[in-house]
Parts: structure tokens; sequence; C-alpha cells
């Protein structure tokens, strides 16, 4: 199946903004902070820096291989057969759980977990059939409305309160599940066939959106930490601002759609690349039927895992992903960049398997 390359530089920031956002903001910094304490900003810094690194590998990689598959098109060409298929597996694996992690916050936001998950893979699916374009236009909208939100939530939120005993337990743990936040840049790797002069286009589209969505994380984690200091563990971003409470809630939902939304696209081309290569069934190479099945299998994960299992699953998976991503890098002639995105991938995959 040809795809059309409808996307712009705006629309492929958009679609990886839709991705990260949704995902650090509203799903992650409650865990995170319960295992990272007083030190939360530390693991921020540490899993953005590895999520630099394997996002300038994967520029890289993408304006030599402009293809739908990502990194399992750069592991196969790069590195050999084995690895790209390890890459697939790792991201379809790994994103499809995203998939249900933010599936089940948009259900756990509106008050009805499974039921308002299924629904929402259900409905997104639908949308994603009708052409990418569309699913671009969306996902610019949903950003929109939750960085309004965001900026709103930094100017009323509650004056600050003396922190309670919050020292430091597991600032590597903590980092790994503040991956999953950053990992989004990938969707824009993944539609590589759908994005305008993609050798230049997809490096400055990844470079950019990881450098807001940073910008985003850190401002909210310094709000929300002076706001509650402790309590942020047990706490959501509602309760950083409980007069806008209501609104936080509907933001919430439009950024978790947003990264449903994208996660969907990505995992669909994926699965697709792999189907044209043998490595799926071959009727996914039809990209209608990858995305009815990227859906299918969400809902499966909806109904049998929560959202922590879920997260913590697809940080495990997708920092396998880039690992390959930055040694598929290296034999490009990179070096110091992709050295630093493979040990930390590997060392923070290995700090979150105890969560498993």
């Amino acid at each position: 199946m040809q795809l059309t390359r409808s996307l712009t530089l705006t629309d492929a920031v958009f679609v990886g903004l839709g991705s990260m956002i949704g995902a650090g903001v509203f799903a992650v910094f409650a865990p995170a902070a319960a295992a990272a304490g007083s030190a939360l900003l530390v693991s921020l810094v540490v899993a953005g820096v590895v999520a630099g690194c394997n996002a300038l590998s994967s520029a890289w990689l993408a304006a030599r291989y402009p293809q739908s598959g990502g990194t399992y098109v750069y592991g196969r060409e790069r590195l050999g057969r084995v690895w790209g298929d390890a890459a697939g597996w790792a991201f379809v694996l790994g994103k499809t759980a995203s998939c249900a992690a933010m599936a089940l916050t948009v259900g756990v936001y509106a008050g009805a977990p499974k039921t308002v998950a299924v629904v929402a893979i259900v409905a997104l699916t639908v949308l994603n059939l009708t052409g990418v374009q569309k699913s671009a236009l969306v996902t610019r909208v949903i950003v929109v409305v939750v960085l309004l939100v965001l900026c709103l939530v930094a100017f009323t939120a509650r004056e600050a309160v003396q922190p309670a005993e919050f020292l430091p337990s597991g600032i590597l743990p903590a980092a790994a599940l503040l991956f999953f936040a950053f990992a989004g840049y990938a969707r824009i790797a993944t539609l590589g066939e759908e994005v305008r002069d993609p050798a230049r286009t997809i490096p400055r589209a990844v470079v950019v959106a990881l450098s807001i969505t940073l910008v985003v994380y850190f401002g909210v984690a310094l709000v929300a930490l002076n706001a509650l200091g402790s309590r942020l563990a047990v706490s959501t971003l509602a309760d950083v601002s409980p007069s806008l409470a209501p609104v936080i809630r509907v933001a919430a939902c439009l950024a978790a759609l947003g990264s449903l939304l994208s996660l969907q696209l990505g995992v669909s081309r994926t699965a697709l690349a792999m189907a044209r290569d043998r490595r799926l069934p071959s009727f996914l190479a039809d990209l209608r039927w990858a995305e009815i099945a990227t859906g299918a299998v969400a809902i499966i994960l909806v109904l049998t895992v929560d959202v922590t299992r879920a997260i913590v699953f697809s940080s495990f998976c997708v920092l396998l992903y880039y690992a390959i991503a930055n040694a598929s890098a290296w034999t490009l002639g990179k070096r110091l960049v992709p050295a630093i995105g493979l040990a930390g991938c590997l060392t923070l995959a290995g700090a979150v398997l105890w969560q498993l």
C-alpha cells in the first residue's frame, strides 16, 4: 500500500508533542515521584538526557532511511535482520502497552477506567481509518488546549507547602518511568513515508518536539513539587490547583487521547513495515488492517492490566528499542551521542526490571 507524503514540519512536531505531553504530565509524575522522592527533578534530567541522545540518533537514522517502521528499519539496515526484528517486536509490544496505558488514563480521569478506555480506543481507531492528515489536525488542537491549561495551572497553583520528609529512594527507576513520557518523538520517525521532505523535516521535528516537551515537564514538575511536596507521590495534577480541577480533568482526558491517537499511528505503521517483510501476518501490510489490529490488541490489554503495569512494561520494551537505535546510529560514524544513549537505555532498562 503506497502512503502519501502529506505531513508538514508543523504536523510532525504536533504528532510528537501529542504523544509526549499527555503521557508525561498526567500519567507518570506521581509514580515517578513515589520512586525518586525529592530527587524527582534529578530523575527528570536523567530521562531527558537519555531521551535527547535517542532523539538525535533517531533523527540521523530517519534522515538516512525515511521509511515507515522507525528503528525496525534502522536495525535491519545497519545491524542485521535479527536486530531489526528485535526492535520491531520491542516497539509493537511496548507501544501497544502504551496505548492501553493512555486509554486507561482517559478512563481514570473520566471516572470509568475500563469502559471509557475501550470506547476511546474504538473511536480513535475509526478516526485513524479516515486518514493521517485528519488525525494530525486533531492532535494539533488537543496539544494547544492542553498547553493552555498547563499554563493556567502554573499561574493558579496553590500556595507553597512545607514538604514532609521526601528523600530519594530510586532515582534511576523514576528516570525509567519518566522516559516513558519522552518517547513520543518516535511517532515522528515511524511516519517517515508520510512526511514531506523527510531528510530535513524529521530531524528538525524531533528536536523541536523534544525541546518543547522538556521545558514543559520541568516547569510543571517545579510547580507541582512546590505546591504539593511529598504529597505529589499520591496526587494528581488536579490537586496542584483545586480551583481548576474540573478543567484539568478535561485537559487530562484530551491529552491522553492525543497521546493515544499518536501511539496508534506509530504502532500500526511499524506493524505495516514488519508485515511487508513477512515478520507479521501479510494482511497487516494493508494499513487499515494494521490500525484495526492495533486497536484490538490494545483493548485486550485494557481489560487485563492497570495503568502502572502497562507503563512499566512499555518503558522496558521501549528502552530496549532505543538501545538498538543508538547502536544503529553508531554505525553511521557518530560516536559520543549514540554511546551515551546506548549506555543510558541499558542502565534504565535494568533499573526498571524490578518493577515488572
